[in-house]
Formats: C-alpha cells, structure tokens, sequence
C-alpha cells in the first residue's frame, strides 16, 4: 500500500512532467528538476547512444510498475518526454528499460526489471522500478531502447548524479545523466530523450 508521502511525491511529479519539468516535494518547498537534456538550442543535440550490453532481452512485458515480489530496493520513478531535434514530443514512441536489481543481477531467465511503455500524446513516458545495483566494473546505471513509430531505434543508458563509480566507468557519458531528486527510500529521476530527427 503506497504511503501518504510516497502518493505526494508521484502527484507532484506527474503533475511537474505534464508542464515539462519534474518536481519532488520536500516539506514546504518544491524542488525543480530541470528537463535533461534542456531543449531550447535550435536544434536541441540529439540524446547520444549507448552500449546495449550482454542483457537485453526481446519482447519485454507491456507494463509502467517493474516491481513485483520479492524485488528490494529502494523505490524509483523515472519519466520524462521523448522529443524531436526541433523540441516537438513524440507520440507512441516504444521506451524498453532493462536493470539490474538492487543486488547487481540480471534476470537471464524471464523479465524481472524489464518492461516497456509507449509515450502518451505529449511524449510523456515513465517507470516505477527500483534503483539498480551496483557490479564489477560499472557504475550504477539504466538501460533503454526508445523508437519513433517508423524510425531507427535509439540504444542508450541512464546513469545517476554523483556516483563514486561514474568517473571510472569506461561507458559512462555525463550527457546521458539524469535529473535526480527525493530521498533514498523514493527516487524521482528525470530525462528527456531527444530523438534525431526534426
């Protein structure tokens, strides 16, 4: 059963998204988080591509709510808008996020922690999940696979403020970083994917 606060958060970024920008509530003050990457350049820099990564896994479960019994962890919401180069949202955009569980482990078996979604009609997408773990060799990070009906696939990851690991993951680009906000028992995070096209 969701709490009081967990419920004020999720409206209060729900409601932020929809005026493209998030907002996480902390007593009486509101905490902007910032669209990623900002649009606004003439054209906005296309969202830079990513390695998919041994663990990727066809035809994910339809569903926003990743979690399911037995998956720890503190809770995260991700969203954010999936636009053109010219900062126009995109409807029906396909977005396929894929993680690892608290503990650093991929399902290999099944679709725990997999799931996809499509944009609403403002390229609005979102996931509640939980935050991923950390592994040998990598900082903490997201997995996601956008596509514009009839356009090429976008293969990214996600990657969160201020971890140790982020300067000495060799994949890790500061361009894909998230706008991250909340507390650690409920994460909101934040990322505008910028499709190349006009």
């Amino acid at each position: 059963m969701p709490t009081r606060r967990a419920l004020l958060l999720q409206a209060a970024m729900f409601s932020a998204l929809s005026a493209r920008g998030f907002a996480q509530t902390r007593g009486n003050h509101r905490l902007p988080l910032e669209p990623t990457p900002a649009c606004g350049a003439d054209p906005a820099a296309a969202t830079p591509a990513s390695a998919e990564g041994p663990y990727y896994a066809r035809r994910s479960p339809r569903r926003t709510d990743l979690r399911e019994a037995g998956i720890a962890g503190p809770v995260l919401r991700i969203g954010g808008l999936v636009l053109t180069r010219s900062c126009r949202p995109v409807a029906g955009a396909l977005v396929d996020l894929w993680q690892a569980d608290a503990a650093g482990q991929y399902d290999t078996a099944g679709f725990r922690l997999r799931g996809h979604t499509f944009s609403d009609p403002d390229g609005r997408w979102q996931f509640e999940t939980v935050r991923p773990g950390l592994y040998p060799g990598r900082t903490r990070h997201l997995h996601l696979k956008v596509q514009m009906p009839h356009q090429a696939v976008l293969t990214t990851q996600l990657y969160f403020p201020g971890e140790p690991r982020n300067g000495s993951d060799r994949i890790f680009d500061r361009r894909l970083l998230m706008a991250v906000g909340g507390d650690e028992e409920t994460m909101i995070a934040r990322y505008d994917v910028v499709l190349d096209v006009s």
